[in-house]
């Protein structure tokens, strides 16, 4: 009886595990052995015939001063967008649970509809917007003030970016902190109301430190999301102008398209590395105490 129920559970286990070795484990432990050879475009029909490099690809990477300008500018991303996303999401998340009593499920789902548009046609619209004659320099225009060249400024690309990334991603944030806030009893803000404490003691005393698990999971799925953010720089400037939006998962992209696979899988394991780097500290400086 036991064999028999253990083969059951292999037999309903098998389709997942079969699609998660060919697409998954399979083509990151054959990455992971690209990263050490000198695999190049012209080398996939013999790609046993490469040389083995060791560490070679990992040296010139850092060696490289795109590429460390790729990770300045990927910390910039998580160091502007995760704050800007997290604040903008427990603001209206806030605001949905307390402040607005009528049309609530209404404005949940405009508030969450950035995160289910497609992002090309979202990226083609803020192309347009953005744009010297766009919709936002006529705007400004129209109140006596001189737009720039938002999406040709190396200073002024980089903001507007970050912008489409907060604005596709706050709504998830926001519905994550409103189940977080939802699951909180009222009966001990009522008790918290009882002791004389207000909404300002309330929120920091009570519902920041409840909000806490929340909130770690929040910020991880976000840093994620920035660490490897592709769509957005990759759709608006094509991680122009001089790079100054280009991000590591898009200088990998860019590796890959002219060859260079072996460096392109190098850049994919920093990548890895600086995610679960990130997320390590997180969960040390965020998860809940006793």
């Amino acid at each position: 009886m036991r064999a028999r129920r253990t083969a059951v559970g292999w037999l309903f286990l098998a389709p997942f595990a079969i699609v998660f070795l060919l697409y998954t484990a399979v083509p990151t432990v054959a990455a992971l052995g690209f990263s050490l050879t000198d695999l190049r475009g012209s080398d996939l029909r013999h790609p046993l015939a490469v040389d083995f490099t060791g560490l070679e690809n990992y040296v010139r990477l850092f060696r490289d001063d795109a590429f460390v300008r790729d990770i300045l500018n990927t910390a910039l991303f998580v160091a502007v967008g995760v704050p800007l996303t997290m604040g903008a999401g427990f603001a209206l998340a806030l605001a949905l649970n307390s402040g607005i009593r009528r049309l609530r499920g209404a404005f949940r789902t405009v508030f969450f509809a950035p995160v289910v548009t497609n992002v090309v046609a979202v990226a083609l619209i803020w192309q347009y917007a953005f744009h010297a004659d766009g919709t936002v320099n006529r705007v400004l225009s129209a109140v006596g003030l001189a737009g720039p060249n938002w999406l040709d400024d190396p200073h002024l690309a980089m903001p507007v970016v970050i912008a489409l990334g907060v604005w596709r991603n706050f709504g998830t944030a926001m519905v994550l902190f409103l189940a977080g806030l939802q699951a909180i009893p009222r009966d001990v803000y009522e008790a918290a109301a009882l002791d004389g404490a207000g909404s300002l003691r309330q929120l920091r005393h009570i519902t920041l430190p409840l909000l806490l698990p929340t909130t770690l999971m929040v910020s991880v799925l976000l840093t994620v999301f920035y660490l490897q953010v592709f769509d957005e720089p990759y759709l608006l400037t094509n991680g122009g102008p001089l790079g100054s939006t280009e991000s590591v998962a898009l200088y990998t992209y860019h590796q890959f398209g002219v060859g260079e696979l072996g460096v392109s899988s190098a850049a994919s394991f920093v990548m890895l590395a600086l995610v679960a780097l990130v997320s390590v500290v997180q969960f040390r400086l965020l998860r809940p105490r006793s």
